[in-house]
């Protein structure tokens, strides 16, 4: 059973001269213990989604259809008090920069307790033993003592540590990482999505894993949702798609992954829609190299297969279900 399931999402903007649609019918579950990695270039509208499960959108954002539900409920409906219960609590965020989440006026060991308190309503001795024990499962080295530090004596590695930190002190049971990699360099990288895999490991935690790194997915990945123009184009488990990708742009993506023993970088020639452009077919066709006329002028039903992965290019359309 799934513990998220975001059904038939659909998000847009309102701008000055109009609207604009920048998510179309996303759906994906999310089981216990399993971390699922949405991919996609920028603007494909992975954040945006995954962010519409915590309700923290854009002003001018909107949903205008679809249901997330988590235990039970449908979150889209729940009022801003009940959703502030859920969010880091059940539903935690870890976002590309730290320091949006940290106060820099304030301790690190302050935050933390502050968090413990209104999550798990615990106080003094027994929150900061709570706090102490987060921060050394983060691999925070002396993490007594680091409680007094603010947030500047950190380097970036060590404030997305505390990040984490906050959400195991909580206690939550999803994890969404947004791009929680992409400001730190590769060694800090490889610590930083090991602390990750270590901590589904021991607590069954699950994980949302927003990325465009395909190495990353290779890694921490057990299904993965690939994102284009606002679409899941692709849906599969991650050694079904890097062993048999299907989309077009999926395969581009795995292009794109840097062979350490070649000094050339594969690209994806063009670049993604933006939200406004008027686009009837497929949205990756000026950019596909398999394009046929059909593409240029209807978007292609999703075809399912019998190992559970999906498909939305027409390729596949003389293909039945399976």
């Amino acid at each position: 059973m799934a513990l998220l399931a975001v059904k038939n999402l659909n998000i847009g903007f309102n701008f000055l001269d109009g609207y604009a649609q920048a998510v179309h019918n996303v759906g994906f579950e999310l089981k216990k213990g399993e971390t699922l990695a949405i991919v996609g270039e920028s603007g494909s509208g992975k954040t945006l989604s995954s962010m519409a499960v915590l309700n923290l959108l854009p002003e001018n954002a909107i949903i205008t259809g679809g249901e997330v539900i988590f235990e039970g409920e449908n979150l889209l409906k729940l009022p801003q008090k009940a959703m502030q219960k859920i969010r880091g609590k059940k539903i935690a965020l870890i976002p590309q920069d730290p320091m949006t989440s940290l106060d820099p006026l304030y301790t690190i060991g302050d935050q933390l307790l502050e968090v413990i308190e209104i999550h798990q309503g615990k106080k003094g001795k027994e929150a900061k033993e709570i706090a102490i024990a987060a921060l050394e499962r983060v691999k925070i080295p002396d993490a007594r003592e680091k409680l007094s530090a603010y947030p500047h004596e950190f380097s970036g590695g060590m404030k997305q540590r505390v990040i984490i930190a906050m959400a195991l002190a909580c206690n939550a049971q999803i994890i969404i990482a947004d791009e929680p990699t992409t400001a730190l360099d590769v060694t800090v990288q490889a610590q930083i999505m090991e602390i990750l895999r270590e901590i589904k490991a021991k607590s069954d935690i699950s994980i949302i894993l927003i990325t465009h790194d395909m190495g990353i997915v290779a890694q921490n990945a057990d299904k993965i949702a690939v994102m284009y123009a606002g679409r899941i184009v692709e849906f599969a488990s991650k050694d079904e798609l890097f062993k048999n990708p299907k989309h077009p742009y999926t395969k581009a993506l795995l292009k794109v992954i840097l062979d350490i023993n070649s000094d050339k970088i594969e690209t994806i020639e063009g670049q993604p829609p933006s939200i406004t452009d008027k686009i009837e077919g497929c949205p990756f066709a000026p950019r596909c190299e398999r394009c046929m006329e059909i593409c240029t002028k209807t978007y292609p039903e999703t075809r399912c297969f019998a190992d559970g992965s999906k498909v939305q290019c027409h390729l596949y359309d003389l293909e039945p279900n399976t």
